[in-house]
């Protein structure tokens, strides 16, 4: 069916409240396994961890088993964009891994991601680290009731182009509530083919600018899921819940304070 603005699931104050109280949990989980980022650790290790945390805060993970994802976080190391199914790789010094993790408190939804650098990354690793940062902060910061959704990608594009990095064009932010995946998309690119609605206060969506090296081209692996670079150059991804109030983005999965505060 054709999409229209009907489709998209403005959310009463009162609600933002109680995703803010789902989101609140994520971030206490994010600040709870940087620490546990080294070399040596593997990847599902990480998960199981990650999913205990969730479970005992009361909150159920929103990956797993969704259309199949075997895992609790989406973890995904160096070239691997996003989607990558935790396993037996062991994270070595000098990698960067992205993190994305979702769960579900009370039904409703939070969704958040960071690129964490294990050990001491590269001169040009962490150029992207922070740059890609920077994007999803310029990204935030466009927000305002009455401005089109385009005005996100526009200035995640902008930025990362000027530093020299590519945009992931195939891969986009989402609206969230009851639902982890709901309407509007939220392209990190200035986009002519999606819909450009006027955002509203009580809009809720998942900005996830993901950020290449070189190519912005990305294949998917045998397994479905992974989908890395298609020049094998690294990927960074950094991701906020963030909501439209009257007084601007009012950002759910903040860590701490600062404007993306990470």
């Amino acid at each position: 069916m054709p999409w229209s603005k009907q489709d998209i699931k403005l959310k009463s104050a009162a609600q933002v409240d109680k995703m803010q109280a789902s989101c609140e949990v994520l971030a206490s989980v994010f600040l709870e396994i940087r620490s546990l980022v080294q070399p040596g650790l593997t990847t599902a290790e990480l998960d199981q961890v990650i999913e205990k945390l969730v479970r005992d805060a009361g909150c159920v993970p929103s990956f797993k088993g969704y259309n199949g994802f075997p895992a609790s976080a989406c973890i995904s190391v160096n070239e691997e964009v996003v989607h990558g199914i935790p396993g037996s790789r062991k994270l070595q010094d000098g990698d960067i891994v992205g993190i994305d993790i979702g769960l579900i408190k009370d039904d409703w939804h939070a969704d958040s991601a960071e690129t964490i650098a294990v050990g001491t990354p590269g001169p040009e690793a962490q150029r992207l680290l922070t740059v890609t940062q920077e994007c999803l902060e310029l990204g935030i910061q466009a927000i305002a009731p009455g401005k089109r959704l385009s005005v996100i990608g526009t200035a995640i594009e902008a930025h990362a182009r000027q530093a020299g990095f590519s945009v992931v064009e195939s891969l986009v932010g989402h609206g969230i509530g009851r639902s982890l995946h709901e309407d509007p998309q939220v392209p990190n690119f200035r986009c002519f083919s999606m819909p450009d609605p006027v955002m509203e206060e009580g809009l809720v969506i998942a900005i996830e600018p993901m950020i290449n090296a070189g190519t912005k081209r990305v294949v998917t692996l045998s397994d479905q899921w992974t989908v890395v670079t298609a020049d094998r150059k690294l990927s960074a991804h950094f991701e906020h819940t963030v909501a439209v109030t009257a007084d601007g983005p009012r950002i759910l999965t903040r860590r701490g304070t600062g404007v993306a505060a990470f």
